[in-house]
């Protein structure tokens, strides 16, 4: 103990440096944790959240006799492996890509490009969205020219997933390129010399070179977004979705804030989080233990 304490005042400025982050991961991740006994409660604003009453699992098993929770379950984990399938492998084609770009100005001109619409808002993007997809938007303006009749897209339910996933992938590939170039620059490229004179060509370095490169970043990341399987981007869907496209695109998150949240059902919309929080970790415990059984890469 006496060591631990001289230690902590050998290295008290970098203590002092690290405990505002500390100070707030404590009060906005790990105090809120004690609001998780509202989901087992019939939670009453004036008695408080011990002294409301216990009532165990009644809204988990709400959730599940509700009628459309099929359909929600259905639609959110489509949209969340759908996302996973398209989104996931593109910033990873457009960093194998632009690695083999051989005029500097060109690919600094590509890397502004694809990384401007990550700072731009959910609001303007499905601002864009709505203009481009409306009657007299680009999108039907582009069909007419093949025939086509003009609909208005974000009104029918086929469209939904496309516009969603879509819209993702070109305002996040850029951005996501990051740290796979961050490790391509860590190559040797004495490397590619050498396979180019052992007979290589451009397409046997990218995969015996290039890829093994950025395969353990690409596994990291790949756990960490097997969470997002059940939890798509609310925000944006919510800006999105409307009565009549709720066929795909009512998910968990957006069905939860209607009957949680607008109905003030605060221990159902708790009970639901919960659960998809508890879902996520396993997908990402069990996801991490796949890996670290075939490869050497694991998050622990």
């Amino acid at each position: 103990m006496s060591r631990f304490i001289s230690l902590c005042v050998k290295q008290k400025y970098l203590l002092l440096m690290t405990l505002p982050g500390f100070l707030v991961v404590l009060l906005f991740k790990y105090f809120p944790i004690y609001g998780i006994l509202i989901a087992f409660k019939d939670y009453d604003v004036a008695a408080g959240i011990w002294n409301s009453p216990w009532v165990g699992l009644k809204h988990f098993f709400s959730f599940f006799n509700n009628p459309l929770s099929l359909r929600i379950i259905k639609n959110t984990v489509l949209l969340g492996l759908y996302s996973l399938l398209w989104s996931f492998p593109a910033p990873i084609i457009l960093a194998l890509l632009m690695h083999e770009l051989k005029i500097r100005w060109f690919k600094r001109w590509v890397q502004t490009i694809t990384y401007f619409p990550h700072f731009l808002s959910v609001v303007i993007i499905v601002g864009f969205i709505k203009e481009f997809t409306a009657m007299d938007g680009l999108f039907n303006q582009i069909t007419s020219w093949f025939g086509m009749e003009s609909v208005p897209m974000l009104s029918q339910p086929d469209y939904f997933r496309t516009l969603f996933i879509s819209s993702g992938i070109w305002q996040g590939i850029g951005w996501g390129t990051i740290i796979y170039l961050a490790a391509l620059s860590g190559v040797d490229e004495v490397l590619y010399e050498a396979a180019t004179i052992d007979g290589a060509n451009r397409w046997k370095r990218m995969i015996h070179i290039t890829w093994p490169a950025i395969l353990p970043a690409t596994t990291i990341l790949l756990i960490l977004s097997l969470g997002s399987i059940v939890g798509s981007d609310f925000q944006k869907i919510l800006l999105m979705y409307n009565p009549n496209i709720y066929e795909t695109a009512d998910v968990i998150d957006t069905f939860v804030y209607r009957q949680g949240i607008l109905g003030a059902q605060y221990e159902y919309s708790t009970a639901v989080g919960l659960m998809l929080s508890i879902v996520a970790l396993i997908f990402v415990v069990t996801g991490n233990r796949i890996s670290r059984k075939v490869s050497e890469t694991s998050l622990w």
